[in-house]
């Protein structure tokens, strides 16, 4: 029987909050935009980890110039991550845009305007 909350579970957890102290104190790269890290998955053997990040205050090119510079700085990144994480082995980071965000505020934006819309129609 699986643990409830396995070790790729912690690992995960873990790697993304190192992530995100990473990337707000040791990458100095003036071209990184806002970003933020929402979901690291690991794969089962640990070599492979898919890091979705999401790009604030950005229009869509600049959020795939942030992620090919992400995957870019991608082994100064896991050398940093290696010397905060007690682990034998660091995965290999690929970074991966995360358009739920976009998605949710989109779907806000629609909602708004139905209820908007249906307040109108019952004045």
């Amino acid at each position: 029987m699986a643990k409830e909350f396995g070790r790729n579970a912690r690992v995960s957890s873990q790697m993304q909050k190192e992530l995100s102290l990473v990337l707000q104190r040791d990458v100095k790269d003036v071209r990184l935009g806002f970003v933020t890290i929402n979901e690291v998955v690991v794969s089962k053997d640990l070599a492979v980890a898919k890091i979705y990040v999401t790009v604030l205050n950005a229009d869509e090119q600049a959020k795939k110039d942030n992620v090919k510079l992400l995957n870019e700085l991608a082994p100064m990144i896991r050398h940093e991550l290696a010397k905060r994480m007690r682990l034998r082995h660091i995965s290999t980071l690929r970074f991966h845009y995360d358009t739920s965000f976009d998605t949710g505020m989109r779907v806000a934006e629609l909602l708004s305007d139905v209820v908007v819309h249906d307040v109108d129609k019952s004045s």
